[in-house]
């Protein structure tokens, strides 16, 4: 969980434009409803040109 704060502390950094440009942040989520349960996931991500990067966490 701390080396996932830490990337995320990274990626927000990253993302206000301190070295360059800044580049677009993106997140989302999905609830998932099925005869076995309830599933929630969640992404945050950057973008920058045609690169991206995103973590994601959930079931």
């Amino acid at each position: 969980m701390k080396r996932s704060l830490a990337i995320l502390s990274l990626l927000i950094l990253a993302a206000c434009g301190a070295d360059g440009e800044p580049v677009r942040p993106t997140a989302s989520s999905s609830v998932t409803m099925s005869s076995s349960g309830v599933s929630v996931g969640t992404a945050v991500g950057l973008r920058r040109g045609p690169f991206s990067l995103a973590l994601g966490m959930g079931s």
